[in-house]
Protein backbone atom coordinates (compact mmCIF):
# COMPACT_ATOMS: atom_id res chain seq x y z
CA UNK A 1 0.00 0.00 0.00
CA UNK A 2 1.71 3.17 -1.21
CA UNK A 3 0.73 6.80 -1.01
CA UNK A 4 1.03 7.18 -4.79
CA UNK A 5 -1.20 4.16 -5.56
CA UNK A 6 -4.38 4.80 -7.57
CA UNK A 7 -7.50 5.29 -5.49
CA UNK A 8 -9.08 2.39 -7.38
CA UNK A 9 -7.44 -0.16 -9.65
CA UNK A 10 -9.84 -2.68 -11.17
CA UNK A 11 -8.61 -5.29 -13.63
CA UNK A 12 -10.61 -7.81 -15.67
CA UNK A 13 -13.44 -7.83 -13.13
CA UNK A 14 -16.19 -10.35 -13.82
CA UNK A 15 -19.42 -11.12 -12.00
CA UNK A 16 -21.87 -13.87 -12.92
CA UNK A 17 -25.00 -14.25 -10.80
CA UNK A 18 -26.29 -17.81 -10.46
CA UNK A 19 -29.27 -18.65 -12.64
CA UNK A 20 -32.29 -20.76 -11.86
CA UNK A 21 -32.06 -24.54 -12.23
CA UNK A 22 -31.02 -25.45 -15.74
CA UNK A 23 -30.65 -21.82 -16.79
CA UNK A 24 -27.42 -19.89 -17.34
CA UNK A 25 -26.55 -17.15 -14.86
CA UNK A 26 -26.61 -13.42 -15.53
CA UNK A 27 -23.24 -11.99 -16.53
CA UNK A 28 -23.34 -8.59 -14.82
CA UNK A 29 -19.68 -7.66 -15.43
CA UNK A 30 -17.69 -8.91 -18.42
CA UNK A 31 -14.05 -8.24 -17.61
CA UNK A 32 -14.16 -4.57 -16.58
CA UNK A 33 -10.86 -2.71 -16.13
CA UNK A 34 -10.96 0.73 -14.56
CA UNK A 35 -8.38 3.06 -13.01
CA UNK A 36 -9.25 6.04 -10.78
CA UNK A 37 -6.37 8.32 -9.69
CA UNK A 38 -6.40 9.77 -6.18
CA UNK A 39 -8.39 12.98 -5.85
CA UNK A 40 -10.49 12.32 -8.96
CA UNK A 41 -14.26 12.82 -9.26
CA UNK A 42 -15.63 10.16 -11.59
CA UNK A 43 -19.14 9.35 -12.80
CA UNK A 44 -20.29 5.87 -13.76
CA UNK A 45 -23.15 6.26 -16.23
CA UNK A 46 -25.35 3.59 -17.69
CA UNK A 47 -28.92 2.27 -17.92
CA UNK A 48 -30.51 0.05 -15.27
CA UNK A 49 -28.86 -3.37 -15.28
CA UNK A 50 -25.66 -2.08 -16.89
CA UNK A 51 -23.49 -3.36 -14.02
CA UNK A 52 -22.79 -0.14 -12.11
CA UNK A 53 -24.16 -1.31 -8.75
CA UNK A 54 -22.37 -4.67 -9.07
CA UNK A 55 -19.11 -2.79 -9.64
CA UNK A 56 -19.70 -0.62 -6.56
CA UNK A 57 -20.80 -3.58 -4.43
CA UNK A 58 -17.71 -5.65 -5.25
CA UNK A 59 -15.38 -2.70 -4.58
CA UNK A 60 -17.03 -2.06 -1.21
CA UNK A 61 -16.85 -5.73 -0.21
CA UNK A 62 -20.62 -6.30 -0.26
CA UNK A 63 -20.72 -8.52 -3.35
CA UNK A 64 -18.47 -11.46 -4.17
CA UNK A 65 -16.71 -11.20 -7.52
CA UNK A 66 -16.43 -14.13 -9.91
CA UNK A 67 -12.89 -13.23 -11.01
CA UNK A 68 -10.54 -10.31 -11.51
CA UNK A 69 -8.76 -8.00 -9.08
CA UNK A 70 -9.71 -4.86 -7.17
CA UNK A 71 -7.32 -2.63 -5.21
CA UNK A 72 -8.29 0.36 -3.07
CA UNK A 73 -5.39 2.74 -2.37
CA UNK A 74 -3.08 -0.19 -3.19
CA UNK A 75 -4.84 -2.65 -0.83
CA UNK A 76 -6.26 -5.77 -2.48
CA UNK A 77 -9.80 -6.74 -1.51
CA UNK A 78 -8.56 -10.37 -1.59
CA UNK A 79 -5.38 -10.20 0.49
CA UNK A 80 -6.08 -7.11 2.64
CA UNK A 81 -9.90 -6.84 2.74
CA UNK A 82 -10.10 -4.99 6.07
CA UNK A 83 -7.51 -2.43 4.95
CA UNK A 84 -9.31 -1.92 1.62
CA UNK A 85 -12.67 -1.44 3.38
CA UNK A 86 -11.17 1.09 5.79
CA UNK A 87 -10.35 3.34 2.85
CA UNK A 88 -13.95 3.32 1.57
CA UNK A 89 -17.07 5.22 2.53
CA UNK A 90 -20.21 3.84 0.86
CA UNK A 91 -23.51 5.60 0.26
CA UNK A 92 -25.79 2.82 -1.04
CA UNK A 93 -28.65 3.14 -3.49
CA UNK A 94 -31.16 1.84 -0.94
CA UNK A 95 -31.80 3.67 2.33
CA UNK A 96 -30.60 1.12 4.90
CA UNK A 97 -30.78 3.11 8.14
CA UNK A 98 -32.15 1.91 11.49
CA UNK A 99 -35.16 4.20 11.39
CA UNK A 100 -35.80 3.77 15.13
CA UNK A 101 -32.35 5.08 16.05
CA UNK A 102 -31.54 8.74 16.64
CA UNK A 103 -29.77 10.62 13.85
CA UNK A 104 -26.70 11.42 15.95
CA UNK A 105 -26.42 7.87 17.28
CA UNK A 106 -26.47 6.35 13.78
CA UNK A 107 -23.31 8.23 12.86
CA UNK A 108 -21.67 7.70 16.26
CA UNK A 109 -22.27 3.94 16.06
CA UNK A 110 -20.69 3.86 12.60
CA UNK A 111 -17.60 5.57 14.01
CA UNK A 112 -17.38 2.86 16.64
CA UNK A 113 -17.26 0.16 13.95
CA UNK A 114 -14.01 1.74 12.73
CA UNK A 115 -12.47 1.86 16.22
CA UNK A 116 -12.98 5.59 16.72
CA UNK A 117 -13.46 6.42 20.39
CA UNK A 118 -16.67 8.19 21.41
CA UNK A 119 -14.76 11.26 22.65
CA UNK A 120 -13.04 11.55 19.26
CA UNK A 121 -16.20 10.77 17.30
CA UNK A 122 -18.52 13.33 18.93
CA UNK A 123 -16.87 16.44 17.38
CA UNK A 124 -16.56 14.65 14.02
CA UNK A 125 -20.26 13.83 14.04
CA UNK A 126 -21.22 17.36 15.04
CA UNK A 127 -19.16 18.79 12.17
CA UNK A 128 -20.66 16.43 9.60
CA UNK A 129 -24.25 16.92 10.72
CA UNK A 130 -23.84 20.70 10.64
CA UNK A 131 -22.26 20.62 7.17
CA UNK A 132 -25.10 18.45 5.87
CA UNK A 133 -27.86 20.48 7.51
CA UNK A 134 -28.87 17.76 9.98
CA UNK A 135 -27.67 19.17 13.29
CA UNK A 136 -31.09 20.41 14.37
CA UNK A 137 -32.48 16.90 13.73
CA UNK A 138 -29.74 15.11 15.70
CA UNK A 139 -31.99 13.91 18.53
CA UNK A 140 -34.85 12.80 16.26
CA UNK A 141 -35.31 9.24 15.09
CA UNK A 142 -34.36 8.62 11.48
CA UNK A 143 -37.95 7.69 10.59
CA UNK A 144 -38.93 11.37 11.12
CA UNK A 145 -36.57 12.57 8.38
CA UNK A 146 -37.63 13.39 4.84
CA UNK A 147 -36.24 11.29 1.99
CA UNK A 148 -33.65 13.94 1.17
CA UNK A 149 -32.49 14.16 4.78
CA UNK A 150 -32.14 10.38 4.97
CA UNK A 151 -29.88 10.56 1.92
CA UNK A 152 -27.73 13.18 3.64
CA UNK A 153 -27.61 11.05 6.78
CA UNK A 154 -26.25 8.17 4.66
CA UNK A 155 -23.48 10.51 3.48
CA UNK A 156 -22.65 11.57 7.05
CA UNK A 157 -22.48 7.92 8.11
CA UNK A 158 -20.18 7.09 5.19
CA UNK A 159 -17.78 9.95 5.98
CA UNK A 160 -17.39 9.68 9.75
CA UNK A 161 -14.18 7.61 9.50
CA UNK A 162 -12.72 10.05 6.93
CA UNK A 163 -12.40 7.60 4.03
CA UNK A 164 -10.00 8.20 1.17
CA UNK A 165 -12.58 7.03 -1.39
CA UNK A 166 -16.31 7.81 -1.32
CA UNK A 167 -18.59 5.55 -3.39
CA UNK A 168 -21.98 7.12 -4.12
CA UNK A 169 -24.64 4.91 -5.69
CA UNK A 170 -27.32 7.33 -6.96
CA UNK A 171 -27.11 9.57 -3.89
CA UNK A 172 -29.62 12.19 -5.06
CA UNK A 173 -32.38 9.83 -6.21
CA UNK A 174 -35.69 11.25 -5.02
CA UNK A 175 -34.10 14.44 -3.70
CA UNK A 176 -35.70 17.76 -4.67
CA UNK A 177 -33.78 20.28 -6.77
CA UNK A 178 -32.82 22.61 -3.91
CA UNK A 179 -31.45 19.80 -1.73
CA UNK A 180 -29.67 18.27 -4.71
CA UNK A 181 -27.84 21.52 -5.43
CA UNK A 182 -26.82 21.78 -1.77
CA UNK A 183 -25.46 18.23 -1.88
CA UNK A 184 -23.54 19.10 -5.06
CA UNK A 185 -21.82 21.99 -3.26
CA UNK A 186 -20.92 19.72 -0.34
CA UNK A 187 -19.48 17.04 -2.65
CA UNK A 188 -17.44 19.61 -4.59
CA UNK A 189 -15.89 20.85 -1.35
CA UNK A 190 -15.23 17.30 -0.20
CA UNK A 191 -13.48 16.46 -3.45
CA UNK A 192 -11.49 19.71 -3.33
CA UNK A 193 -10.21 18.63 0.11
CA UNK A 194 -8.70 15.50 -1.46
CA UNK A 195 -11.39 12.81 -1.20
CA UNK A 196 -11.72 10.65 -4.31
CA UNK A 197 -15.38 10.31 -5.33
CA UNK A 198 -16.97 7.72 -7.61
CA UNK A 199 -20.59 8.51 -8.42
CA UNK A 200 -23.26 6.48 -10.17
CA UNK A 201 -26.21 8.54 -11.30
CA UNK A 202 -29.13 8.67 -13.71
CA UNK A 203 -29.10 12.47 -13.54
CA UNK A 204 -26.71 13.11 -16.40
CA UNK A 205 -26.65 16.82 -15.62
CA UNK A 206 -25.21 15.80 -12.26
CA UNK A 207 -22.28 14.06 -13.91
CA UNK A 208 -21.64 17.02 -16.21
CA UNK A 209 -21.77 19.51 -13.33
CA UNK A 210 -19.66 17.57 -10.82
CA UNK A 211 -17.27 15.18 -12.52
CA UNK A 212 -14.07 15.55 -14.49
CA UNK A 213 -14.00 11.94 -15.69
CA UNK A 214 -16.80 9.72 -16.96
CA UNK A 215 -17.05 5.99 -17.63
CA UNK A 216 -20.10 4.78 -19.55
CA UNK A 217 -21.17 1.24 -18.64
CA UNK A 218 -23.53 -0.85 -20.74
CA UNK A 219 -24.28 -4.59 -20.60
CA UNK A 220 -21.46 -5.28 -18.17
CA UNK A 221 -18.75 -3.47 -20.09
CA UNK A 222 -17.20 0.00 -20.09
CA UNK A 223 -17.95 1.19 -23.61
CA UNK A 224 -16.42 4.66 -23.27
CA UNK A 225 -14.38 6.56 -20.71
CA UNK A 226 -12.50 9.80 -20.56
CA UNK A 227 -12.61 13.47 -19.72
CA UNK A 228 -16.09 15.02 -19.70
CA UNK A 229 -15.04 17.79 -22.10
CA UNK A 230 -13.49 15.29 -24.50
CA UNK A 231 -16.67 13.19 -24.51
CA UNK A 232 -18.75 16.24 -25.30
CA UNK A 233 -16.74 16.80 -28.48
CA UNK A 234 -18.17 13.49 -29.74
CA UNK A 235 -21.54 15.11 -30.31
CA UNK A 236 -22.55 15.10 -33.95
CA UNK A 237 -25.63 17.22 -33.31
CA UNK A 238 -26.68 20.15 -31.14
CA UNK A 239 -30.10 20.15 -29.45
CA UNK A 240 -31.69 23.44 -28.41
CA UNK A 241 -34.90 24.47 -26.68
CA UNK A 242 -36.70 27.44 -28.21
CA UNK A 243 -39.20 29.46 -26.19
CA UNK A 244 -41.67 31.32 -28.41
CA UNK A 245 -43.40 34.61 -27.60
CA UNK A 246 -46.81 33.23 -28.62
CA UNK A 247 -48.17 29.68 -28.82
CA UNK A 248 -47.19 27.94 -32.07
CA UNK A 249 -50.29 27.00 -34.04
CA UNK A 250 -50.73 23.68 -35.81
CA UNK A 251 -50.56 25.46 -39.18
CA UNK A 252 -47.29 27.17 -38.26
CA UNK A 253 -45.79 23.94 -37.00
CA UNK A 254 -46.62 22.24 -40.33
CA UNK A 255 -44.79 25.04 -42.19
CA UNK A 256 -41.74 24.42 -39.99
CA UNK A 257 -41.56 20.73 -40.99
CA UNK A 258 -38.32 21.22 -43.03
CA UNK A 259 -36.58 21.78 -39.67
CA UNK A 260 -35.86 18.93 -37.27
CA UNK A 261 -38.38 19.95 -34.61
CA UNK A 262 -40.28 18.40 -31.72
CA UNK A 263 -43.06 20.13 -29.84
CA UNK A 264 -42.50 20.19 -26.04
CA UNK A 265 -45.53 22.36 -25.27
CA UNK A 266 -47.43 25.15 -27.03
CA UNK A 267 -44.66 27.69 -26.31
CA UNK A 268 -41.59 25.41 -26.39
CA UNK A 269 -39.96 23.59 -29.30
CA UNK A 270 -36.92 21.34 -29.44
CA UNK A 271 -34.63 22.02 -32.41
CA UNK A 272 -31.91 19.59 -33.54
CA UNK A 273 -29.10 20.98 -35.69
CA UNK A 274 -26.90 18.65 -37.72
CA UNK A 275 -23.23 19.52 -38.44
CA UNK A 276 -23.06 22.59 -40.68
CA UNK A 277 -26.58 23.78 -39.84
CA UNK A 278 -26.87 27.26 -38.32
CA UNK A 279 -29.24 28.38 -35.59
CA UNK A 280 -29.47 31.76 -37.34
CA UNK A 281 -30.77 30.07 -40.50
CA UNK A 282 -33.36 28.23 -38.42
CA UNK A 283 -34.49 31.45 -36.73
CA UNK A 284 -35.02 33.04 -40.16
CA UNK A 285 -37.32 30.15 -41.08
CA UNK A 286 -39.30 30.75 -37.90
CA UNK A 287 -39.58 34.44 -38.75
CA UNK A 288 -40.93 33.69 -42.24
CA UNK A 289 -43.87 31.73 -40.79
CA UNK A 290 -44.59 34.37 -38.13
CA UNK A 291 -43.09 32.60 -35.09
CA UNK A 292 -41.07 34.92 -32.83
CA UNK A 293 -38.36 33.38 -30.64
CA UNK A 294 -38.13 34.75 -27.10
CA UNK A 295 -35.28 32.60 -25.82
CA UNK A 296 -32.83 29.91 -26.98
CA UNK A 297 -31.16 27.52 -24.52
CA UNK A 298 -29.27 24.24 -24.46
CA UNK A 299 -31.45 21.20 -23.96
CA UNK A 300 -30.39 19.90 -20.55
CA UNK A 301 -27.25 17.83 -20.37
CA UNK A 302 -25.18 17.38 -23.49
CA UNK A 303 -23.76 14.21 -21.88
CA UNK A 304 -27.16 12.62 -22.34
CA UNK A 305 -26.80 12.92 -26.10
CA UNK A 306 -23.33 11.37 -26.00
CA UNK A 307 -24.64 8.59 -23.78
CA UNK A 308 -27.58 7.74 -26.01
CA UNK A 309 -25.42 7.86 -29.16
CA UNK A 310 -22.97 5.39 -27.62
CA UNK A 311 -25.40 2.81 -26.22
CA UNK A 312 -27.43 2.78 -29.44
CA UNK A 313 -24.42 1.79 -31.53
Amino acid sequence: MTSDAPALKIENLKKVYAGEKGKPGTEALKGVSFLVPQGEFVALLGPNGAGKTSLIGITAGLTTKTSGTVEVMGASIDTHPDKAKSYIGLVPQEINLNIFERVQDIVLDEAGYYGISRSEAIPKVEKLLKELGLWEKRTQKAQALSGGMKRRLLIARALVHEPKVLLLDEPTAGVDVELRRGMWDFLRELNASGTTIVLTTHYLEEAEQLCRQVAIVNKGEIIQEGNVKDLLTKLNVVTLLLDTKEPVTTAQFELLRPLSLKRIDENTLELTLAPGESVNDAVRVFSKVGVQIANIRNNGSRLEEVFMNLIQK
